[in-house]
């Protein structure tokens, strides 16, 4: 755990950083500009969507025969941002007049291949706000010299395609490298953000691709047990981490016939007790919960005490398996309860199954419908 996660009051200390968005605007302008000029300028300065107007120094500056390329290395701040320091690169070129900014997937910048994305297949994976953000960019050169600001421009980031593995863009249908991403252009350390816009866009291409069911999980363990469980595809796997409440309320209102929420016993225990975000900051698994679902499964005034005084979940799962009693049945059906409300009049079929470390089931409801 990082000391961000332990410690979240500190965040407020935390560097704020740069959106790969914001990166390729900037590279972008800065290209466009010595296009122009026939000059890179020292440093490069856009406009981002809330008014602020960030500087950066350029990495790479290249003038060519009717082109200018120029680079920014990326400053995520103090964010585990897996493009933290990649070499964002702009290429531009004047375009046809008329064209206005037509949009390249260079080296290490995706393409998209399948439907439910922002953008249709065989775009560059360069998301719209970033793409306002270029044109705007190109908008406030061509202002200046008086031009229509019709210009072909090429994102590329060296290495992206090997950086894109630690990403889902695969499963997202996205090919080739990264996407380039960011609706504020700025990266707020721990912020989540992009993880729970991640579980948006797969709900999304499943749905595009008519899937009917689909499995969220807390980790891998919870989501290779439950593609082998009902044999799902890749696409319909959602890696929702501890954001349930994320996958849900998106759910409310991007609804698919069958949703699955599959983790392990100490994710869907706190789940049970009514927490929809199951990170450890957020709150502990209440033993004394875990020890009224005992007694409500039939235990024993000595379990119960003893559930009461557990080190842990997995010791109370422990304890209750030992007297053959059904603790999971009961996690799973309070899992139930708190997702469905959440769901409330979706008519969604929505199943819990919580597994074991090893991804044995350990207790499953049936699909039942939300109302």
């Amino acid at each position: 755990m990082s000391e961000a996660e332990e410690h979240p009051a500190r965040k407020a200390n935390l560097r704020k950083g740069w959106t790969t968005g914001a990166c390729a605007a900037a590279t972008t302008r800065a290209a466009y500009e010595a296009l122009v000029r026939g000059q890179f300028p020292g440093t490069v300065a856009i406009t981002l969507p809330g008014g602020a107007r960030p500087s950066f120094a350029l990495a790479l500056e290249e003038l060519g025969e009717g082109f200018a390329r120029a680079g920014i290395i990326k400053d995520a701040g103090d964010d585990p941002d897996v493009t933290h320091g990649a070499l964002v690169i702009a290429r531009v070129s004047h375009g046809p007049p008329g064209s206005g900014v037509v949009f390249r997937a260079g080296e290490g910048v995706g393409t998209v291949t399948r439907a439910g994305l922002p953008l249709p297949p065989g775009e560059p994976a360069i998301n719209p706000a970033p793409r306002r953000m270029i044109e705007a960019a190109i908008g406030e050169v061509a202002r200046l010299y008086g031009l229509a600001g019709d210009a072909t421009v090429e994102i590329s980031i060296p290495g992206g395609e090997k950086i894109a593995e630690q990403t889902l863009n695969g499963r997202l249908g996205i090919v080739g490298g990264l996407s380039i991403l960011g609706t504020t252009g700025i990266v707020v350390p721990f912020s989540c953000a992009a993880w729970i816009d991640t579980i948006h866009r797969g709900i999304d291409v499943a749905r595009a691709a008519g899937l009917s069911h689909i499995a969220g999980s807390t980790g891998s363990t919870s989501e290779a047990a439950i593609k082998a469980l009902h044999g799902l595809p890749e696409i319909a796997l959602i890696e929702m981490g501890d954001f349930v409440g994320g996958m849900l309320k998106y759910l409310r209102t991007h609804a698919i016939a069958k949703v699955t929420i599959a983790g392990g016993f100490a994710k869907m225990t706190k789940l049970g007790q009514g927490f929809l975000d199951l990170h450890s900051r957020r709150g502990e698994v209440d033993l004394s919960w875990l020890a009224a679902r005992c007694a409500k499964a039939g235990a024993g005034d000595d379990l119960i005490a003893r559930a009461k005084t557990a080190n842990s979940a997995r010791e109370v799962l422990d304890l209750a398996s030992a007297e053959g009693i059904d603790i999971g049945a009961a996690v799973a059906e309070a899992a139930w309860c708190t997702a469905a409300k959440v769901l409330r009049g979706s008519g969604i079929a929505l199943e819990i199954a919580i597994f074991d470390r090893d991804g044995h089931l350990l207790a499953r409801t049936p699909f039942l419908p939300v109302h």
